[in-house]
């Protein structure tokens, strides 16, 4: 049962980065809200939308940098219900893909704390439509399979079985996978994947500074390299690169993000 002592908690999705990708709902959300807890990567614009008195948290995680740990975003979260009545748990893309928005609505729901999930465009979608490249096609790949691709790679203890995904579906979009390109490249190869299967890179997708590299599997994680490519970024595979629409560049946003890269 709910209890009606504590605020609501919106775990809202932000976006991919450009601030006109915020849902409307988002939007009315951040109006309103009483107190804002915010990750990495949503941009300033999208931030000023919160009202002057909103109490605001940052509890961002990034590679390299210090972090604030789960369990204590969870109890941030409760103890900021039980002072406001609109909370914004805020989180780039879409919470509940790669965003641990499933852990905290749990840990919230296993308190009766009243919790409503906003979803929002996620990025491996936005980003590779905003550089053309559809992420499936009737005439190249009718599926295809979103997966992180942070975590370091063990052959004998590894959470994604990158050989099996290889031949699973027609494309595969990468998330967080820039760190460990050359790891999974050579894992895709030795699942099936043709050393020339196309792939691209985005980094700073829907944003000012948007680049796209393609290039083929056997030599993305070099070319990478080569060409200086950063987080954050995704990776996708699959023959549905070759569909690039190069007319199909939207305007890019200039946004200000929250913490630097």
């Amino acid at each position: 049962m709910i209890n009606l002592k504590f605020g609501t908690v919106y775990l809202v999705g932000a976006g991919p980065g450009d601030p006109e990708l915020l849902t409307v709902k988002a939007q009315r959300l951040l109006n309103d809200c009483d107190a804002l807890v915010y990750d990495s990567l949503v941009p300033k614009e999208v931030l000023n939308l919160v009202p002057t008195y909103c109490e605001r948290t940052f509890v961002g995680k990034r590679r390299g940098h210090h972090s604030v740990p789960q369990p204590c975003t969870n109890v941030l979260l409760v103890e900021m219900a039980q002072r406001h009545s609109c909370v914004v748990r805020l989180k780039g893309g879409d919470p509940f893909l790669f965003g641990r928005g499933g852990e905290e609505a749990a840990y919230l729901a296993q308190r009766n704390i009243p919790v409503e999930v906003v979803p929002g465009i996620t990025a491996g979608i936005a980003v590779p439509a905003y550089a053309g490249i559809p992420v499936t096609h009737r005439r190249s790949g009718s599926s295809v399979t979103f997966v992180t691709g942070h975590e370091e790679i063990d052959k004998h203890n590894s959470s994604v079985d990158w050989r099996a995904l290889a031949l699973a579906s027609d494309g595969l979009v990468i998330y967080m996978g820039l760190h460990n390109l050359s790891q999974i490249a050579e894992e895709l190869m030795a699942g099936g994947l043709a050393s020339a299967t196309p792939v691209a890179i985005i980094q700073q997708g829907t944003v000012e500074g948007q680049r796209c590299l393609k290039t083929a599997l056997s030599i993305v994680a070099r070319e990478a390299k080569i060409h200086h490519f950063k987080s954050p970024a995704i990776v996708v595979v699959g023959d549905m690169i070759n569909q690039q629409v190069e007319a199909c560049q939207p305007q890019l946003a200039a946004v200000t993000m929250p913490i630097p890269f």
